[in-house]
């Protein structure tokens, strides 16, 4: 199969996935890369085809636009679209997929941009078209979710007859050395965490307060870290898949410093995504106009940019799932994670950790799409695919990974 990808976006994680897809390129034998600000797309492509000999192309495009995708997609015909921008654009992007007979890949699940709210029903619903025009999507193929969903299927094919209880857990130990930066698209970035915590138990969905459960968690390399519970979109499909789950929770770290900014930010209301208005004063000085803007998306405009976090963060991050379930009438624990180094990430890629861990897995995704090994039409969350190919090449790719089993995983019943 030939291996024309086309890659939306031009952020942290697009950048990644570009190096790692540009690294692999007896697989991905074409590469074209598009978004809204061709300009960081030509910056890109000049890095990749510098350092690795390859042709890569852009183009302009805004994925807000059906109309716009469809005239792209129609003209570049890749086997595969790669989704890194933001999750507002899942759905025009797997509709123009659908008008113009492309596969799709993406990290991240829809969300609609007046709500800070996600669940995959947007997405799950265009199943029925996709396997009518036997096309394949794969959804979440970032690290959480992504990589979390595979460790679970792994888990779930190699150690357990059943699994009980399963614990995602996220700690970011780096240091940016910025008083207050987010480490990935800070609209998506605070919308996700001050929204309300859930998670399953029992067959149903319990929701919490934000950030009102937390308890520090030992990550291994780091050492204590306070970890907070929050929803996030995988344990939805996971459930599902795995029925034998009795409960799923997901957990993330914070450090007070950044709680106590982002306290202060949601207090003064600039947190909000509703639009607001303002008066200012004309440049010209003929007086005032009306300018209506959304507090969040203003936020974003003077806060750092993610992308350019890397050159002095050091640490690392530490992702996995620990999960309690039975094996031959047994019960047993398993902790299975991957910790990455922002520096090396800097180093290989020019970007953070936190891209890294996104953009990675996003390019094991579509070469396994591509080679055939993970490809069957419809609309899939990764854990549906087999997880071995995958394991072996998050080793292989630099996202290695290592096993705990029979380990105390911190949480009671």
């Amino acid at each position: 199969m030939m291996g024309r990808v086309l890659i939306i976006g031009a952020g942290g994680v697009a950048t990644v996935a570009a190096h790692k897809v540009c690294q692999n390129k007896e697989v991905f034998t074409e590469i074209k890369i598009a978004s809204r600000t061709k300009s960081k797309c030509d910056a890109l492509a000049k890095v990749l085809n510098d350092k690795y000999g390859t042709q890569v192309t852009t183009a302009r495009v805004d994925a807000d636009s059906v109309e716009e995708l469809v005239a792209l997609l129609s003209d570049y015909k890749p086997e595969l679209v790669m989704n890194l921008a933001l999750p507002y654009q899942d759905l025009t992007i797997m509709e123009a997929c659908l008008q113009t007979g492309c596969n799709y890949l993406d990290t991240a699940n829809y969300e609609p941009k007046d709500e800070a709210h996600f669940e995959y029903s947007w997405q799950w619903a265009y199943r029925e078209r996709f396997e009518k025009a036997g096309l394949c999507a794969i959804l979440g193929c970032g690290f959480d979710p992504g990589v979390t969903s595979v460790f679970t299927a792994y888990a779930d094919k190699h150690h357990f007859d059943e699994m009980h209880y399963l614990d995602i857990v996220d700690c970011n130990a780096g240091n940016h050395h910025k008083a207050f930066a987010t480490n990935f698209n800070p609209e998506i970035n605070i919308r996700e965490i001050t929204q309300k915590g859930l998670y399953y138990q029992d067959g149903k969905y319990i929701e919490t307060e934000p950030m009102e459960i937390h308890m520090p968690l030992n990550y291994p390399n780091i050492g204590p870290k306070e970890s907070y519970l929050l929803h996030h979109e995988e344990i939805e499909s996971l459930v599902i898949n795995y029925p034998t789950i009795k409960r799923a929770r997901f957990w993330m770290t914070f450090g007070q410093q950044y709680l106590t900014y982002l306290d202060v930010i949601q207090n003064i209301g600039m947190a909000r995504i509703d639009e607001v208005e303002y008066k200012a004063p004309k440049a010209d000085g003929t007086g005032e106009e009306t300018v209506k803007i959304v507090p969040l998306q203003f936020l974003k405009a003077v806060l750092p940019n993610p992308q350019d976090l890397g050159q002095n963060y050091d640490g690392e991050t530490s992702i996995g799932c620990r999960i309690r379930g039975v094996r031959d009438g047994q019960e047993h624990t398993y902790y299975v994670y991957n910790n990455c180094s922002h520096q090396a990430a800097y180093e290989e890629t020019g970007m953070q950790g936190v891209s890294y861990t996104t953009g990675v897995p996003a390019m094991i995704g579509a070469k396994l799409f591509l080679q055939g090994v993970w490809s069957k039409p419809g609309v899939h969350n990764v854990e549906e695919f087999d997880p071995d190919p995958f394991m072996q090449q998050l080793n292989e790719q630099g996202l290695p990974w290592h096993e705990l089993h029979d380990v105390d995983l911190e949480f009671e019943d």
